[in-house]
């Protein structure tokens, strides 16, 4: 796989592996600044002056080919910004990206046969026309015509597990029916890149496990599609992507293989029950673990005399395990230990925590703090 010129975790395990020989989508040095409006006042006192607002900030990334990469960040991180310029709907100001070897600057029509973006709105489907009916049409504006239509029609019904339906009205399907649909749209042109941006975020959590299982089999396995995701979902994250990517603010802050990212960037809280929360030796066994007592609560009435103490731990059931067998050594009962992974937002805001404070342990600089001589 590859490795960004990003900063990589501070204090995680390096997470560096080779990149692909041929690249699907290779990503140098990207930049895109926007204007940023401003008020009329703001206009009259400094009529020759324009704001600019940095989506995108030197960033460097390589996918290869029949990978699912997750590309994750908050609101505003740059994640759309990113795939509009992969879909050739705006223009880079610096760096280059390309598809296929191909320029997206240069060559958008030959980009567009190449790479399709899947907008998950059930609002861009003809509802009171059958699915075949709807892949028709767009095959239609593919260019295709007479039995290659019919073809590629029943290829992509198969494709995405519709075939016994395809003469079923649109307006009838489920939502989970509908995002297939959409995808098996997106395949009329036989793309190598699929931009997927939050697939399931319409689903029901079993319709979305559902989908992201067809997108593993049908899409990434049986076809050898490669998929750029961007998602806020965790389950997305650890199902789908071979590998992730953080993005905070426009810059690339960390890449690598999802289990790594995911298990060596975190700390991971634990919560157990005892009746003797307030015990001396509790704090002591999970400080000597290396850990943390983040806080003591009261059970439910129903639990009269026992408390929930939350603990941080380094990851790693050994740690875990260590600080079990302590508490049962000291004494100290305890009736209930259960992990609690941190959400996709703390995971977020740690890496981005992390790659701000990144220094010369072995972290790579940002490109731009390279130039500048800030390592």
């Amino acid at each position: 796989m590859t490795a960004s010129t990003s900063l990589p975790l501070a204090g995680a395990t390096r997470s560096d592996s080779p990149a692909p020989a041929d690249p699907v989508v290779r990503i140098q040095g990207l930049t895109k600044r926007f204007r940023v409006q401003r008020g009329w006042k703001d206009l009259l006192l400094r009529p020759g002056e324009r704001d600019l607002r940095t989506a995108l900030d030197a960033v460097d990334m390589e996918v290869g080919a029949g990978e699912f990469f997750g590309l994750l960040g908050q609101n505003g991180a740059g994640k759309s910004t990113l795939f509009k310029i992969l879909a050739t709907l705006i223009l880079p100001d610096e760096g280059s990206v390309r598809v296929g070897g191909v320029d997206v600057t240069r060559d958008p029509a030959a980009i567009r046969q190449m790479l399709v973006p899947v907008i998950p709105s059930e609002r861009s489907l003809y509802w009171r026309v059958s699915a075949r009916e709807n892949l028709r049409l767009y095959a239609a504006l593919h260019g295709l015509a007479g039995a290659e239509v019919r073809q590629r029609v029943d290829e992509a019904l198969q494709v995405v597990g519709l075939e016994d339906v395809g003469s079923k009205q649109v307006g009838l399907f489920s939502s989970g029916m509908k995002q297939r649909l959409l995808i098996g749209r997106a395949l009329l042109g036989r793309p190598r890149v699929l931009l997927l941006d939050e697939p399931t975020r319409s689903l029901d959590p079993v319709s979305a496990r559902e989908f992201r299982r067809f997108l593993k089999e049908r899409v990434g396995r049986d076809r050898g599609t490669t998929v750029l995701l961007a998602t806020h979902d965790h389950e997305e994250v650890t199902e789908l992507c071979d590998r992730v990517g953080v993005l905070d603010q426009g810059r690339l802050l960390a890449v690598g293989p999802t289990e790594v990212l995911l298990a060596e960037s975190l700390e991971r809280s634990y919560e157990l029950w005892t009746p003797a929360a307030h015990h001396p030796g509790l704090e002591d066994v999970v400080t000597r673990a290396g850990g943390t007592l983040i806080s003591r609560r009261e059970a439910p009435a129903d639990e009269a005399g026992w408390q929930r103490v939350r603990v941080r731990l380094p990851v790693g059931e050994g740690g875990a395990a260590r600080v079990l067998g302590s508490l049962v050594e000291a004494g100290i009962p305890v009736s209930r230990f259960t992990r609690d992974d941190l959400s996709l937002a703390d995971l977020l805001q740690r890496v981005a925590a992390n790659g701000d404070s990144a220094g010369p342990d072995g972290a790579r600089a940002h490109p731009r703090d390279r130039e500048e001589g800030r390592t």
